[in-house]
């Protein structure tokens, strides 16, 4: 499921970059949001319902998260290319760990301080314009990091019974966030029958979809697992920018992407088992493919 969500993650960065160029970032993300948490509020209403004081809360919190990072992602889209924005988001899968080692004290291996070295030249490769990092990308960097806070949480906090009601709770405070940084200049709504598409399938199925199978695989998965499987994502972004973007194959794509996402692997294939954890805490990969 996870792998679906990284597929469809990735095939919207060419179609928001498009799709901002018309309509204002804060009131894409609103309407898309709005549009998403409509829907899901009908379709869910019962379990939105039967979430806990405490649930509430924790949905709020990750909302609050995933929305600013929406909003940053979105922003940073408008100043630099789909691929680029891909690979940088994708530094999340190299942030969650150092970030759950400095918030939750986990200990972290000396795989984990080589992906960070990777992850960093591999970004400098693809963002540093002489001695400066791009506007674009630097934004992009910061909403990795809230998406990397949102994954830990998602991986403490989501439990397989409440993942539903959370992902329609989190949904609606996405649309507050984006529609309070929308309301200074208004909402513009998208004007042809072509945005209405890309915004109704980044809503629908990138939004709703995606956000309620995010929260329920990663109530299955350990915050450290679900990263490994989202490492698709920025190859999926490139891929889709490529193919139907019209953004061209550069070697500094190749080049820092590739450093990019052979941090992500090393951070999770070479770091991810913790020293004396048992089977339970840390299970064997054919173990954790069987449960999914």
């Amino acid at each position: 499921m996870l792998v679906s969500v990284t597929a469809v993650w990735g095939s919207t960065f060419f179609l928001i970059r498009d799709l901002v160029v018309h309509v204002p970032s804060a009131d894409f993300l609103a309407v898309r949001f709005a549009i998403a948490a409509a829907v899901m509020a009908v379709v869910f209403r019962r379990q939105v319902l039967a979430l806990s004081l405490r649930e509430l809360r924790v949905g709020l919190g990750l909302g609050v998260l995933y929305g600013l990072a929406q909003l940053l992602q979105t922003v940073g889209l408008e100043h630099t290319d789909a691929s680029v924005s891909g690979f940088v988001t994708g530094t999340y899968v190299v942030l969650t760990p150092v970030l759950g080692a400095v918030l939750l004290r986990d200990r972290l291996p000396g795989s984990t301080w080589l992906a960070v070295l990777l992850a960093t030249t591999g970004l400098a490769v693809l963002s540093l314009r002489g001695l400066s990092v791009g506007y674009g990308e630097a934004l992009t960097l910061g909403s990795a990091v809230l998406y990397a806070l949102h994954i830990l949480g998602l991986g403490r906090y989501s439990t397989a019974a409440a993942a539903t009601g959370l992902a329609t709770v989190q949904a609606f405070v996405i649309a507050v966030v984006a529609f309070v940084a929308a309301l200074p200049g208004g909402i513009t709504l998208p004007s042809t029958g072509g945005q209405w598409t890309s915004l109704l399938y980044m809503a629908l199925v990138a939004g709703a979809v995606a956000l309620w199978a995010q929260t329920w695989a990663q109530s299955h998965l350990p915050a450290a697992r679900a990263a490994i499987v989202m490492t698709m994502e920025p190859v999926f972004a490139a891929f889709f920018a490529v193919l139907f973007g019209g953004e061209s194959l550069t070697v500094r794509m190749l080049l820092g992407g590739g450093l990019v996402l052979t941090a992500m692997y090393v951070v999770e294939l070479l770091g991810r088992r913790s020293p004396g954890a048992t089977a339970e805490q840390d299970p064997p990969a054919e173990l954790l493919h069987h449960e999914v």
